[in-house]
């Protein structure tokens, strides 16, 4: 049982404020209608030991926004779909899940959501209050649930489609993670040399040939490079400072981002993979909300706010105003040349058959494994490229320093 506080009007109009026991808000609503009070407001009022953890929780907040990771968020949605599947009432799971959980950041949030909830406002509702944990996708699923009354199995497939985004991107991730390794130990090894190894050659050259010797030109040019990253180093720190500021003011407008996001798309080795992940994430996101029962407008909206790529943003916004003047989304699909051929015909026979959110997840099942095929190729292919690149680097320095030797021996001889 919880109290209650509420504001409700009584037969004449008049305004009625007061407390309530109860074991929820609706039981607590009900109560007053039987007393012939209308209820306006139905608030909880947390007991002692749930201030304290309020309280606790806005030490936590005061330290920076209480956000939930995408991980703990997929593991808190499966949960919840299986405690809701097993019969038990929402805020008992919300109220199960608290208790649970290790996660601070969960912990405080399932917290809050419970206490809105019984408030007496929706599962949907109480989510939306922390909009950096739950995006718009999330939110406008979980309203599906709520009207049709199939929370669990919403939940079900938006822990799914959630787990699925996840593999993909991971997968993308840990092949893009040894180029940048490998890159990285080049750069560092490649400014040893510069501030090390190249000066005390350059001093060996000048004592043993002399000034009036001239040195070839790619040693020439390797020391230097040497000289210039010794004194004006900060030069350098400057140049890659502005690079990183530059990208990320491109990042944050929408035509810097498009233009990014296409010349991803081109990216040789990379740009099939970024696209195919593209056309996967559209075909997963498109056809869980669809199946769901979230109207095919408010569903391209969404997709177009979480696409995550400007590129494909832009072509669903186009679809999405076509579809507005009444046309399918095979035909503008295919008008905007971001789709392949494959993708647009069972995009076009999920339509006729009135079996389009099945026909969406065929396509990001597809996708997805080519994803996987394209990785596991693309892994193979970088190892040896790398090793050809950073030998390429070491070797030209090498012979850079040891072609005035040469000429130093064929002198002593």
């Amino acid at each position: 049982m919880a109290q209650f506080t509420y504001t409700a009007m009584d037969g004449k109009g008049r305004e009625q404020k007061g407390k309530i026991t109860a074991v929820n808000s609706e039981t607590a609503a009900a109560e007053l209608k039987s007393r012939g009070l209308f209820p306006t407001s139905i608030t909880v009022i947390m007991d002692q030991k749930r201030s304290k953890a309020k309280k606790k929780s806005a030490m936590n907040i005061s330290l920076g926004p209480v956000v939930i990771k995408r991980k703990q968020l997929t593991i808190f949605t499966r949960q919840l779909a299986i405690l809701l599947g097993a019969g038990l009432p929402l805020i008992r799971s919300l109220r199960t899940l608290e208790k649970q959980s290790r996660n601070p950041s969960v912990k405080i949030i399932v917290g809050r959501t419970a206490d809105t909830v019984e408030g007496g406002a929706t599962f949907a509702e109480a989510l939306s209050q922390n909009p950096k944990s739950f995006d718009k996708l999330y939110l406008n699923m979980i309203r599906a649930g709520e009207a049709s009354g199939a929370m669990e199995v919403i939940l079900d497939r938006l822990a799914s489609f959630m787990e699925k985004s996840a593999r993909v991107a991971g997968k993308i991730k840990s092949a893009m993670i040894y180029p940048v390794v490998i890159l990285s130990i080049a750069v560092i090894a490649l400014v040893c040399m510069m501030i090390f190894i190249v000066p005390k050659f350059e001093k060996i050259f000048a004592d043993l040939l002399g000034p009036k010797v001239p040195l070839p030109g790619i040693t020439q040019l390797i020391i230097g490079f040497s000289k210039t990253l010794m004194s004006q180093w900060y030069v350098y720190l400057i140049v890659l400072g502005a690079i990183i500021i530059g990208f990320k003011i491109m990042k944050a407008i929408p035509v810097g981002r498009k233009l990014l996001d296409t010349i991803a798309y081109r990216m040789p080795l990379f740009g099939p993979i970024i696209a195919r992940s593209a056309v996967a994430r559209f075909g997963r996101t498109l056809g869980t909300l669809l199946s769901s029962g979230v109207p095919i407008l408010n569903a391209l909206t969404i997709v177009k706010d979480t696409s995550g790529n400007e590129l494909v943003a832009s072509a669903i916004q186009k679809v999405s105003d076509k579809v507005k003047e009444g046309e399918g989304v095979a035909k503008p699909l295919g008008e905007t040349k971001v789709f392949e051929e494959m993708v647009i015909s069972m995009v076009e026979v999920g339509e006729e058959t009135g079996k389009l959110p099945e026909m969406l997840d065929k396509i990001a099942d597809t996708y997805e494994e080519e994803v996987d095929n394209a990785v596991s190729a693309l892994t193979s292919l970088i190892e040896p490229l790398m090793i050809v690149l950073l030998a390429g680097v070491v070797g030209t320095i090498v012979i850079a320093l040891f072609m005035p030797l040469v000429k130093i021996i064929e002198t002593l001889s």
